[in-house]
């Protein structure tokens, strides 16, 4: 079979690989992009049926496309992101290949670039993109040993209340995905637990502004890598938007309690942190307010006051007298959803761009290992990196990174220097 070859191969055909596809088109610099599947598969099948964006739509786009057909503060359904990538992806001409799984990628031997095996075929490059996100592998933790009468799935797999066994569910992680489905099987009628760890709680709206306008006018899109990269934020797009209240979820009927520790005798244990972890999130809360009040005195704005965004309701009693533990078939609970993450997958990148933990090393997705860049990490160059606007920036500095390297590779000694040099 006969090798195909490309200056640049970018693996994965989601937002990522998208934004990383106009630029490397704009910087003139021939590529191909790969995709196992469909383009943007994870938000179609990876995600449950009411899955709304996280922000607005005005915000949560490329530049150069808005979403057609819904007001620019709605939040974008699943499906309706999916397409939208989609239209990019056609309106910009990006040369993506789906259904071909990228098995292996190897340095060359003795000579510059990569030999990428792949489903259907050999291609070799000189360079070669990860654009293949976060979110690759579900994790969940081995605490629930296989129980019968318990199904445990992932929040990658979680669908809809109706796809779930009856009786009461147990929601490990209180970040967005597991706050929203905690709150939707609350509202279907299940008996609903919700496991609450450290987050950070940013309000929704505020003064009239959605709190990621908030995050842009402070600058605060634009901050670099705390010392733990994995900060657990509660927000959520649904029902058309509104901030994260976990008091009021539990005054409504849901049992809130602190992280999962283990698990004995048919009965998980929980630390005595739910308070803790309920006082952090209201300090990033209030900190959010503080910081818009003064930015909206500083610049003289007439931005409507909101002094009962200040308000608190009151302690819950499962607040103030936390579980420390649950017996599973006492309370009735048949499912446990583990919203615990997910792990990054590079077994197929066989270079040494990585490490010692195995995560990327890298320089705002720029690799230890030459001509191997990483795009779509979270915190990969500032808070935004995660997001559709944010991952198009970073895709902007790695193809200016690319055609740099390829001004350098095509530079040629004029024949005055050789004979200098001779």
């Amino acid at each position: 079979m006969q090798t195909e070859t490309t200056d640049t191969l970018v693996v994965g055909g989601g937002q990522a690989g998208i934004a990383m596809s106009e630029h490397l088109g704009k910087a003139g610099v021939p590529h191909l992009v790969l995709e196992r599947n469909r383009i943007a598969e994870r938000w179609r099948s990876q995600r449950w049926d009411s899955l709304v964006a996280n922000g607005p739509a005005w915000h949560d786009r490329f530049p150069g496309l808005e979403f057609k057909g819904m007001s620019p503060d709605a939040f974008a359904p699943k499906e309706d992101v999916a397409d939208y990538l989609a239209a990019y992806a056609e309106k910009i001409g990006a040369p993506i290949r789906s259904g071909v799984d990228v098995r292996s990628v190897r340095r060359l031997e003795g000579s510059a670039g990569f030999r990428i095996e792949t489903s259907q075929g050999v291609i070799e490059a000189v360079r070669v993109v990860a654009a293949t996100g976060p979110f690759q592998k579900p994790v969940i933790p081995q605490i629930v040993p296989p129980t019968p009468g318990i199904t445990q799935i992932h929040s990658a797999d979680y669908r809809n209340p109706g796809a779930l066994p009856p009786g009461g569910v147990l929601v490990v992680g209180a970040g967005s995905s597991g706050v929203q489905i905690a709150e939707e099987l609350m509202q279907a009628g299940r008996k609903v637990f919700l496991s609450v760890g450290p987050h950070d709680r940013p309000p929704r709206r505020y003064r009239g502004r959605d709190f990621v306008w908030w995050l842009g006018v402070l600058g605060l899109w634009d901050a670099e890598a705390p010392g733990n990269e994995h900060v657990t934020i509660s927000v959520s797009g649904a029902h058309g938007g509104k901030t994260v209240d976990f008091r009021k979820l539990a005054h409504q009927g849901m049992t809130l309690v602190g992280r999962t520790e283990r698990h004995a005798e048919g009965a998980l244990h929980f630390a005595l942190d739910l308070a803790e972890n309920l006082a952090r999130g209201d300090l990033n809360y209030l900190s959010v307010l503080d910081a818009a009040d003064e930015y909206v005195r500083r610049n003289g704005l007439d931005l409507p006051e909101e002094p009962e965004a200040r308000t608190t309701l009151p302690e819950p009693d499962c607040v103030t007298t936390p579980l420390r533990s649950l017996d599973l078939s006492s309370a009735g609970i048949s499912t446990i959803i583990w919203a615990t993450g997910f792990a990054q997958d590079y077994g197929w990148l066989q270079v040494d761009a990585f490490d010692a933990d195995g995560k990327p090393a890298h320089q705002r997705g720029v690799s230890n290992e030459p001509g191997v860049y990483f795009l779509g990490l979270p915190w990969q160059s500032r808070r935004g990196s995660s997001f559709i606007w944010g991952v198009w920036h970073d895709a902007k500095f790695i193809a200016d990174q690319i055609a740099i390297q390829r001004s350098y590779a095509a530079y040629v000694p004029s024949p005055e220097r050789e004979t200098e040099n001779a």
